[in-house]
């Protein structure tokens, strides 16, 4: 797995499973739990349904800025 710089200013607005958990340093697998439990709801892309989260609710998660959803 490739390392992700952690500078959430250059980040996209909308962040991949894989791009969530190296930020946040769990699995993919955990993100996607995560998403089923409600703590970290994906926004469903195309017709395949890919999970995309936003930078704010990540950014949340680590205590950087209040929850603007």
């Amino acid at each position: 797995m490739a390392t992700l710089a952690l500078n959430l200013d250059n980040l996209p607005d909308l962040l991949t499973v894989r791009e969530v958990a190296q930020i946040l340093r769990v699995s993919t697998l955990t993100i996607k739990r995560w998403g089923k439990r409600g703590k970290l709801t994906p926004i469903r892309i195309n017709s395949r349904g890919d999970r995309r989260y936003k930078k704010e609710a990540v950014q949340w998660l680590l205590g950087i800025t209040p929850k603007t959803t």
